[in-house]
């Protein structure tokens, strides 16, 4: 079918989405193409600042615009709790939920030796860093509920236990085996901060 290289090529780039399968991307290129100077022109100008400005910190792993991010800058956040999370959406879902005033620590993926995650892979060192810096006083093992969160607990438990002037706690009640913390409701994220526990 000729002229349709460029519906299609929308089309197979949105597919490449998470939560977006061929008729979701499908549905979503047909509604950017029926307004493309109300949605889809805005968005790719979005899209192009975004890939241009955004960074990631070097302290916590966190996308923003600057680096340190803002998170990481707020004099008013509690740097002595670092809550440690997966990955960026989680730690969006967490502020969301506004039930953590202290830091973060970014993993980046969970060990996985189906997926060649190995622990040089993780974004662990900057923590460390902090931790023997000596500001840090309590670290919150964060992670989903599943095998490979419960494989990387385990294996930061044990590289985090040299360190007697920290408490290790973990989230509690609330995060459901096999659940990733991004998809929950800010209710059960509020639960399963109040309630953690020590790792």
């Amino acid at each position: 079918m000729s002229g349709r290289g460029e519906i299609d090529r929308l089309v197979t780039l949105l597919g490449r989405l998470p939560g977006l399968g061929p008729r979701s991307a499908r549905r979503a290129a047909l509604a950017l193409l029926r307004q493309p100077h109300a949605r889809m022109l805005p968005l790719a100008q979005a899209m192009e600042q975004a890939a241009r400005a955004v960074r990631t910190c070097s302290s916590c792993g966190n996308l923003d615009t600057t680096d340190p991010c803002a998170i990481c800058a707020d004099p008013t956040r509690d740097a002595g709790l670092v809550c440690v999370v997966e990955n960026v959406g989680d730690l969006w879902a967490l502020e969301r939920a506004g039930v953590h005033r202290g830091v973060y620590q970014v993993l980046g993926g969970t060990l996985s030796a189906l997926s060649g995650i190995g622990p040089d892979d993780l974004n662990v060192q900057p923590l460390l860093d902090r931790i023997a810096g000596g500001s840090v006083r309590e670290v919150i093992l964060a992670l989903g509920a599943t095998v490979e969160g419960a494989t990387t607990m385990h294996w930061l438990h044990e590289r985090l236990a040299r360190f007697d002037t920290i408490k290790i706690s973990r989230v509690g009640q609330g995060v459901p085996v096999g659940g990733a913390l991004d998809v929950l409701d800010d209710g059960t994220l509020a639960a399963a901060i109040m309630a953690r526990r020590p790792a």
